[in-house]
């Protein structure tokens, strides 16, 4: 075999598997995009607008004793992102104590919180509160409570609120409530 069969044997036999190289790749066409598949994520509770409810509670004053008694309340809240604002109106009555006996109680509360997770409102409250009956005590109200979500439209919270006598008398209170609020 001369010297040039030769070498075109060997450039013949280097060329054919780069040949089979390119015709072992697979021409491919898509069948589908990779679209991601949409997650639906259920909302968090709304907490604005009004809502209404019902409480009962304790109430101890320094001077008149432990009282208990039921309520109604109504209000409205504004929740910006995970901030929230609201105002409040109740009104309860109370029964039991050492030298009162049975009294109304009114507030107005204005409330600031912070939304913790989509079902659960930590908050801090501050207000108004008149004896409605006797004996004729003010007072100044601070606290705070827990206000948790069991349906879209139903919550139930507890509240501490300590009351600061404004008039002359050194009735201070603790007053303790529990209750529901239905949220339109």
């Amino acid at each position: 075999m001369s010297l040039f069969n030769k070498m075109a044997l060997a450039a013949l036999a280097t060329t054919i598997p780069m040949g089979t190289a390119f015709a072992a790749d697979l021409i491919t066409v898509p069948t589908s995009t990779p679209v991601e598949m949409p997650i639906y994520e259920e909302p968090g509770f709304d907490w604005s607008g009004f809502y209404a409810g019902v409480y009962g509670g304790a109430q101890n004053g320094s001077d008149s004793g432990t009282q208990y008694g039921l309520g109604v309340q109504a209000g409205v809240n504004a929740q910006f992102d995970f901030y929230l604002l609201g105002a409040e109106v109740a009104v309860h009555g109370l029964t039991g104590g050492d030298a009162v006996g049975e009294t109304t109680y009114g507030q107005i509360l204005g409330r600031a919180g912070l939304v913790v997770s989509d079902d659960v409102l930590v908050y801090a409250a501050g207000g108004y509160g008149i004896d409605l009956g006797p004996p004729d005590e003010q007072d100044l109200l601070l606290g705070g409570g827990v206000e948790l979500a069991v349906t879209d439209s139903i919550t139930v919270e507890a509240q501490y609120l300590h009351g600061f006598p404004l008039n002359d008398g050194t009735n201070s209170k603790d007053q303790f409530t529990v209750g529901a609020n239905f949220h339109f």
